[in-house]
């Protein structure tokens, strides 16, 4: 018995393997593998993101929070500026001189005071020191012993002579005094007064071998000297230290 071809079937059959045909030579693409049951995963980029470089941005945060903290940062006043004590002075006379310590309350009886620079000394003054030229107290740099201030008093004196006498009175006692006025450069010397209107004498005198600031007043019937002297090499190097001590000389009571 004969098969039956359906014209339909064949066209069908042909087209298809035509069509296979076809793609088959214009395309490279490889056939799909089969679908799997499970779940297709996410594919991960290979491209690597660009980090930044943590080197160079530590080293930039921590050069930031330096400068704030330097900006933003004090250094206390404590740290960098020198210490002093002060000096009560009772201006004593030769016959009621007892030496260091003699008067139990010197801040109480003091008639004078002045700052002494942390780590100078006392030069104890003796009983015939005192008699013969009035020098009631002295310190000294240990460093540089020939760095000093001291004090000088005479007493029987109401107000104070004019600025000119008054220096060379105070050089007829103090011998260094006169090298120095007698080789300076310069001697300059003006009035000033404090807030109570006390008048005081302050002299300058600069020569190549030293430097010496002065300060002179008058109270309690008393003619008061307070020297600061240092060689001229150390006053370069210590001039604010010593300008302090001389400006903080000041009578009391």
């Amino acid at each position: 018995m004969a098969t039956i071809f359906s014209p339909s079937a064949l066209f069908t059959t042909t087209t298809t393997t035509t069509t296979t045909t076809t793609t088959s030579s214009s395309s490279t693409t490889p056939s799909k593998t089969p679908s799997l049951t499970k779940p297709h995963l996410p594919i991960r980029s290979t491209t690597i993101p660009q980090l930044p470089n943590l080197t160079t941005t530590a080293l930039t945060a921590t050069a930031l929070a330096a400068a704030t903290i330097i900006a933003t940062t004090t250094i206390p006043p404590a740290l960098s500026a020198e210490s002093y004590a002060t000096y009560y002075g009772t201006a004593a006379s030769a016959a009621n001189y007892g030496g260091y310590g003699g008067n139990s309350d010197k801040k109480r009886s003091a008639e004078y005071v002045y700052d002494i620079p942390e780590g100078w000394k006392e030069r104890l003054v003796s009983k015939v020191e005192k008699g013969t030229n009035g020098t009631d107290s002295e310190f000294y740099n240990p460093k540089k012993k020939t760095e000093k201030e001291y004090l000088t008093f005479l007493g029987g004196l109401r107000q104070l002579a004019p600025k000119e006498a008054v220096l060379n009175n105070l050089a007829l006692s103090d011998v260094n005094l006169q090298d120095l006025i007698s080789s300076a450069d310069s001697v300059t010397s003006e009035e000033t007064k404090d807030e109570n209107g006390q008048v005081y004498y302050v002299y300058e005198i600069d020569s190549a071998s030293a430097h010496s600031l002065i300060s002179v007043t008058c109270a309690r019937n008393k003619l008061y000297a307070h020297f600061v002297m240092a060689p001229a090499a150390e006053w370069k190097k210590d001039q604010e230290t010593l300008k302090h001590i001389h400006e903080s000389f000041k009578t009391v009571g």
